[in-house]
C-alpha cells in the first residue's frame, strides 16, 4: 500500500482509504485491518464530538466565556471551571498564577536576572495554559506577538514560553472574575449582560507579568476586585 500521508481524522482516514488499491491478498489484508482501525476511530469521534456538545452545553449553562479565548475549548474550559471554583478565592492574578505554577521562580546569579518555571502549583491547570500557549503560538495571535517579542529582547525560548503562560494566566483570571462578576450582579435567575473583560486573547498591553512569584490562594472570597492593575 503507498504511503499516502498522514490524515489528521477518521473522515479523512476513511477518504485516503478508500482510495488506495489492494492488489494482492496481503494488500487486501492490510486494507481490512485498517479499515477495521478506521471504523474505530470513527466511534471514538462520536464520542468526542457528542463530549464536546456537552460539555460546551454545561459551561453556557454556568454563563462562562472562557472559551472565548484563543486556545481554550470545551475541555480545557470545563477543567478549569471545575478545579477554581470561586475564582475569588484568589485575591490577586498573582496569587492565581502562584496557584497554577505560573508564577516565576528566581534563579538569579550576581548580576544577571534571570527566572525559571516553576514545577509546583496545580500541574492541570498548568497543563490548561500550556496547551492555550502552544495553540497561540501556532496562529498569528497576540499571544504569538508577545513571545516573539520576548525571543527579540534576549529571552530564551522557555522564559518567553514562560513569560507566555504567566500572561494567559493573568487572561483566564480576568475572564473569570469578569464572569462571576456579571453572574453575582445578575442573581438567582438573572440573565447575564456583555462580559467586561478585554478580548478573546485577554491580554491587557499596560501589564508585564515577567513579576516576582507570590503566594498561594487566600480564603478572602471577596478580595480579588482589589487586583486591578
Amino acid at each position: 500500500m503507498v504511503d499516502r500521508g498522514v490524515p489528521h481524522s477518521a473522515t479523512q482516514a476513511r477518504t485516503l482509504l478508500t482510495s488506495i488499491t489492494a492488489d494482492g491478498p496481503v494488500e487486501r489484508v492490510q486494507k481490512r485491518l485498517v479499515s477495521e482501525q478506521v471504523d474505530e476511530l470513527e466511534v471514538i469521534d462520536g464520542k468526542i464530538k457528542a463530549s464536546d456538545k456537552e460539555l460546551r452545553g454545561l459551561i453556557a449553562d454556568r454563563g462562562s466565556t472562557l472559551m472565548d479565548l484563543n486556545g481554550i475549548g470545551p475541555s480545557s474550559a470545563a477543567r478549569l471551571l471545575a478545579d477554581i471554583g470561586n475564582i475569588h478565592r484568589f485575591a490577586t492574578r498573582d496569587r492565581f498564577a502562584s496557584w497554577n505554577g505560573t508564577a516565576p521562580l528566581d534563579a538569579s546569579s550576581g548580576d544577571q536576572q534571570r527566572h525559571r518555571l516553576s514545577r509546583s502549583g496545580n500541574r492541570k491547570i498548568n497543563r490548561v495554559l500550556h496547551i492555550m500557549a502552544v495553540v497561540q503560538l501556532r496562529r498569528r495571535t497576540t499571544g504569538r506577538a508577545y513571545y516573539d517579542r520576548k525571543r527579540l529582547a534576549g529571552k530564551t525560548s522557555k522564559e518567553a514560553l514562560r513569560a507566555l503562560k504567566r500572561r494567559l494566566s493573568n487572561a483566564v483570571f480576568t475572564c473569570m472574575l469578569a464572569d462571576q462578576d456579571r453572574h453575582e450582579l445578575a442573581g438567582p435567575g438573572g440573565q447575564s449582560g456583555t462580559t467586561t473583560h478585554s478580548s478573546a486573547t485577554g491580554f491587557n498591553p499596560n501589564t508585564d507579568p515577567s513579576d516576582k512569584p507570590h503566594p498561594g490562594p487566600t480564603k478572602q472570597p471577596n478580595s480579588a476586585r482589589t487586583s486591578s492593575s
